[in-house]
């Protein structure tokens, strides 16, 4: 298991910049991107997605969202976790992921003019998982909730009620849609949940234009 890098604050925000930068909020390798999208204004309060990679990954791994950040106007912030091998929760439960997560948005919010009101929180795999769970607990700051091909959805506790998008391949054979998302989606819609689910011809791996399609739900 990887040794957590020391944590650390800003004396003061960097200036931010167009396109993709480090977080520069943690010693050693681990540590995040941010990506600012080029029509940015700082005068105009923008749309924030907190992104999260996949198992054995880095923020790198989430930078196919970026061209459509361009397009449709987001900020991508994409924390790397804590472990190398994948997000606490996953792991032994939220911790040290969500204290390098609430520093990131706090120096994110520092440099760049966030929507609080249009913010959501998203990944792929062990990424979607993290913010299915992470974002069911979050709802009052994140209003929507993207999950491509999640597998756990174990959140600690639940605040707000926020709109859920859900996608999964029908052939995926490393977490098998019927006890993922087809399980996910009946119990959230039970509880009320307002959720968007497709399923699409595939294995794990998500089509461009299903994500796509979860970004263009959110920003819509």
């Amino acid at each position: 298991m990887a040794v957590a890098p020391r944590l650390r604050a800003r004396a003061a925000a960097d200036p931010v910049r167009i396109g993709q930068q480090k977080l520069k909020l943690a010693d050693g390798d681990r540590d995040g991107l941010l990506y600012v999208p080029q029509n940015y204004k700082p005068d105009v309060p923008t749309p924030l997605v907190l992104m999260f990679h996949g198992a054995g990954s880095t923020a790198l791994n989430v930078s196919y969202t970026f061209p459509i950040a361009d397009e449709l106007g987001f900020i991508v912030l994409a924390p790397d976790s804590r472990d190398e091998a994948t997000w606490d929760m996953l792991l032994h439960g939220f911790g040290e992921d969500v204290e390098f997560i609430g520093l990131a948005l706090k120096d994110t919010y520092a440099r760049c003019n966030v929507d609080r009101k249009r913010m959501a929180i998203a990944g792929h795999s062990d990424g979607a998982s993290y913010s299915l769970s992470l974002g069911i607990g979050t709802g009052d700051t994140f209003g929507h909730v993207l999950a491509f091909s999640p597998g756990v959805m174990t959140p600690a506790e639940v605040h707000g009620r926020p709109k859920i998008f859900i996608s999964h391949g029908l052939s995926d054979p490393v977490m098998p849609i019927d006890v993922t998302s087809r399980t996910f989606v009946a119990r959230l819609k039970k509880l009320g949940y307002d959720v968007t689910f497709r399923e699409y011809e595939g294995r794990h791996g998500v089509p461009p234009a299903i994500v796509r399609e979860g970004f263009q739900w959110f920003i819509s």
